[in-house]
């Protein structure tokens, strides 16, 4: 790989000398900052996730005049480095301590990565992701450069189906663009303003239905900025992933995050690349996915050829699905044997013995009694409902993967991106006319990856619209589960994963029979609002005002 092909930005020489007191790249796409108080850099990244501009551009106008920068002049972040290196060296050293690398974290801005990539940077546990949103910024404009905002892999760029690729992409980007004002017409339409509701909140919640619907055009090459936050020990994590990953532009990529958070915290990441370290770990890493696909490859021929090019043009209309696959039956019993746990002094067993014994009346007593009056779903009873959880198996577009996937607590894996499990058009596209317009966009997509497949393997999923079906499977508690389900079911959600949380709860109370834990979800929402976004707009728009507002769920 010739290099990251990165649209740098364009800063006065004022401009670079405030930035160059807190970023540690002026001219990359990856960076971390540096020398802010926590909480700017926690506000940063929060109006990073809907802004299209980039982090430095976006401190600079937002952020910077808020600021006393005075002082910071003379700040230099390597100041006592070499000393905390020591340091860390003789208590590792001497004591082997991993935890120490837990308590040093690590801003970083990952810009103009590929919807591809996003999903291999937001995998880790226990580091927190904060990524550009389609419902927010639109992807219509071009970037400085005169290119639409997708990932051009120069291995691609510089073969024969280089100018296929280039002219394919930037049509599905056309179409996008063409879309949104006669979608955005048909919204308005359908759903007049009304005198009680702000013209801001109308005009987003209109935008924001329009970006919904219109997403699912966008390929996965489409770049995206992420901000993340993790310790030392997180990032080493990631960055051994990175290191031996199939994808070229994650390598890169890895390669890129390596040198800038050596220049924060450099002790912490040691081992990443020494032989008998981490690159034995990652070289591990990759022996198991290896010898794995080849093995299961031998065994099931008809799946290891997920990626081929279809036969017959593109594929049908495909069928979303939510199958609960594995969950307890006494699921139940455990969580209430786990909910009076800490109240007694018996073994479990015999605590066991005498939950199995309670009347139906006493058993939802105790679940009432752990449960409580939850005046908000962010009141979530405690870790009992950590002792059983379910399995689910799900098909969905890659779009609403996109957003279930970056729960954290929670065990997510997927198959591999294709066109075989077909596509979906929102039924806001028929509705407004233009079906046909959207279904041709998507054969071209499928056309594209169908040339590309057998020649850049995992680089030809960035022609795949975020449109196409993906399996996946989600695995979490019963506490994860509530959080998960109430907060995606919630009106102002993308109607697509609404649709998703809303079987989730529903098979859990009916194949599950857990219908005491589904009742304790008393915030999931199983409406059809015609404009999601409205209610939560009217809410920002009157905040922004200063008209205060009775607290709302």
């Amino acid at each position: 790989m010739t290099g990251h092909p990165y649209a740098a930005e364009s800063f006065t020489p004022e401009e670079r000398e405030v930035l160059a007191h807190y970023v540690t790249n002026l001219d990359g796409p990856v960076f971390a900052l540096v020398n802010l108080p926590e909480v700017v850099m926690g506000a940063l990244f929060a109006r990073y996730s809907r802004s299209a501009k980039s982090l430095r551009r976006l401190f600079l106008d937002e952020f910077v005049d808020d600021l006393d920068v005075s002082g910071d002049a003379t700040m230099d972040a390597s100041v006592g480095l070499r000393r905390a290196e020591e340091l860390y060296a003789r208590v590792f050293g001497e004591y082997g301590d991993d935890s120490v690398a837990q308590l040093g974290g690590v801003h970083l801005a990952c810009e103009q990565a590929s919807n591809v990539l996003t999903k291999v940077l937001e995998r880790g546990r226990l580091m927190s992701y904060l990524e550009q949103s389609t419902r927010y910024v639109p992807y219509d404009s071009r970037m400085p450069t005169g290119h639409y905002r997708y990932y051009r892999d120069p291995e691609l760029l510089e073969s024969p189906y280089g100018a296929r690729f280039v002219g394919d992409m930037d049509r599905m980007f056309d179409t996008y663009a063409g879309l949104l004002e006669p979608l955005s017409e048909h919204l308005r339409r359908v759903h007049p303003p009304r005198g009680d509701i702000s013209p801001i909140a109308y005009r987003q919640s209109i935008r924001a239905r329009a970006l919904d619907a219109l997403r699912g055009l966008l390929p996965a090459g489409s770049l995206s900025n992420v901000g993340i936050y993790g310790s030392g020990q997180s990032f080493e994590l990631l960055l051994l992933h990175l290191r031996d990953h199939p994808l070229p532009e994650a390598r890169h990529y890895g390669a890129l995050m390596l040198a800038e958070l050596r220049k924060v915290i450099p002790s912490f990441l040691t081992r990443v690349d020494r032989p008998d370290r981490g690159v034995a770990w990652a070289d591990y890493l990759s022996g198991r996915r290896e010898e794995m696909a080849a093995l299961v490859a031998s065994w099931w021929p008809e799946e290891s050829v997920a990626d081929a090019p279809m036969r017959g043009g593109l594929p049908g209309a495909g069928n979303w699905s939510v199958d609960l696959v594995d969950f307890d039956p006494a699921g139940e019993d455990k969580v209430l044997v786990a909910c009076c746990y800490p109240y007694v002094t018996c073994a479990e067993r015999e605590l066991e013995r005498a939950v199995a014994g309670l009347s139906p009346e006493a058993r939802a007593a105790l679940m009432s009694a752990y449960v409580g009056e939850r005046a908000n779903r962010r009141h979530r009873p405690g870790r009992a409902f950590e002792r059983t959880g379910y399995r689910f198996d799900i098909v969905s577009d890659y779009g609403a993967f996109r957003d279930l996937q970056r729960h954290r607590m929670l065990t997510v894996e997927w198959q591999p991106l294709s066109t075989e499990l077909g596509w979906s058009i929102p039924e806001l596209i028929v509705e407004a006319g233009l079906a046909d317009t959207y279904l041709a966009s998507l054969e071209r997509s499928f056309e594209l990856h169908a040339l590309l497949a057998p020649h850049f393997g995992e680089a030809a999923r960035y022609a795949i619209a975020l449109g196409f079906f993906v399996r996946y499977s989600l695995d979490c508690s019963a506490r994860e589960a509530m959080h998960i389900i109430e907060l995606r079911s919630s009106p102002q959600g993308h109607p697509t994963y609404r649709r998703i949380a809303q079987e989730m709860h529903r098979l859990i109370a009916e194949r599950a029979g857990h219908r005491a834990i589904a009742a304790a979800m008393s915030f999931v929402d199983h409406t059809s609002p015609d404009l999601g976004r409205l209610a939560a707009e009217q809410r920002a728009a009157l905040r922004k005002l200063g008209i205060a507002q009775a607290s709302t769920p």
